[in-house]
């Protein structure tokens, strides 16, 4: 394929409830979508960075800067240009693995469009749906957060993540696990602990958690690997892992017995399989996080899932765990499992009226 033009647009989409982590709350998703159009079609790609780096590095208006100076004209410059000459090209360029993702999505997303072939099919899915777990932000109270847990059971979710800060860790857990016995519970501290804080995480150990996400700091390998020595509940990493190579240092070291791959943070799907077949290497279960993606950040998660080592519940909820209306035909939940689309490509494109209705801005990037 040849690059002939990109588009970056800006979309602003309200979230059905605020959303709170131990780095801060959204309200508004602000996202950053990359069309790649080439000599055999377009394709769509989807930028996971928030507002802010506070969640990593990254940040939306930092992604659009690289990509529109950077990333985009090393492309355009490819003749033959295919998802795996996309790793291949950005390589020199150090980090923005969100922005890369982005536009390595819109590719393949390209390429498969032109070959009739869909995104589960290239990846390797194993199955034809998932089964979806949901995130449950930092509530203001136990109640909330029981009922928030309630409708979430009754709409069918498989896995319920708690999100967990100093403070509000061991009570609201033990809350959950008394209100709705044996459900499948998680909990992700996005870094919000230190490893002298391993006593305090190991009172969470009598409430047989699937796993504690993402602990301590992400460049605290080696502090991950002493806490795995201290509590009993398996110790996942998502903010440590930026590359297979990562994995494999981490699994190596002791400091993590499951992984959350997500896409975005490592650069692309690509690299996100394998990751996930390292990971089954070593007999080491993954998952697929999410970043309340729209439903084309959400399609391309779904197909990833699908492959045979996703052996836990993902992050892949539906549609309506976030926006009251997507930019695509809704993901909705079915016994408690998303489809994975089988059209070409993602499987699915943004509805013209509904994406103009959330846009902010728009910018054609010049290609020499």
């Amino acid at each position: 394929m040849k690059l002939e033009s990109v588009e970056l647009r800006r979309i602003a989409m309200p979230l059905v409830a605020p959303f709170r982590t131990s780095f801060g709350t959204e309200t508004t998703r602000d996202v950053l979508l990359v069309r790649a159009r080439t000599d055999v079609g377009e394709g769509w790609g989807e930028c996971a960075a928030l507002t802010e780096p506070k969640y990593s590095a990254e940040y939306v208006d930092g992604a659009a800067d690289v990509l529109r100076r950077y990333l985009v004209p090393a492309l355009a410059a490819v003749p033959d240009l295919d998802a795996h000459a996309v790793g291949r090209t950005l390589a020199p360029f150090t980090g923005h693995f969100m922005a890369k993702a982005a536009i390595e999505t819109a590719v393949l997303d390209a390429q498969l469009r032109a070959a009739g072939q869909s995104f589960g099919a290239f990846l390797g899915a194993a199955v034809d749906q998932v089964p979806c777990g949901v995130s449950v932000g930092i509530m203001d109270s136990v109640p909330a957060l029981l009922e928030a847990v309630g409708g979430y059971l009754d709409a069918g979710y498989l896995r319920i993540k708690l999100k967990i800060e100093p403070g509000w860790d061991v009570e609201p857990v033990r809350a959950v696990r008394e209100r709705f016995g044996d459900v499948a519970l998680q909990v992700d501290a996005n870094t919000a602990y230190a490893v002298s804080d391993a006593r305090h995480l190991a009172r969470l150990d009598p409430f047989d958690l699937l796993l504690i996400e993402q602990p301590l700091a992400e460049d605290d390998v080696l502090g991950h690997a002493e806490l795995a020595r201290t509590v009993r509940t398996p110790i996942c990493l998502d903010e440590s892992i930026t590359s297979a190579r990562t994995a494999a240092a981490a699994i190596r070291l002791g400091a993590c017995s499951i992984v959350n791959v997500k896409p975005a943070r490592v650069g692309g799907y690509l690299e996100a399989r394998r990751i996930a077949e390292l990971c089954a290497a070593h007999g080491v279960p993954v998952w697929c996080g999410g970043m309340l993606e729209t439903g084309l950040g959400r399609a391309a998660n779904v197909a990833l899932a699908a492959l045979p080592n996703f052996t836990l519940p993902g992050d892949t909820s539906a549609s309506d765990r976030y926006y009251a209306t997507d930019i695509t035909p809704p993901f909705e939940l079915a016994d408690g499992h998303l489809t994975v689309p089988t059209g070409p490509g993602l499987g699915v494109s943004p509805v013209p009226e509904l994406l103009e209705e959330v846009t902010t801005d728009v910018v054609e990037v010049a290609l020499r």
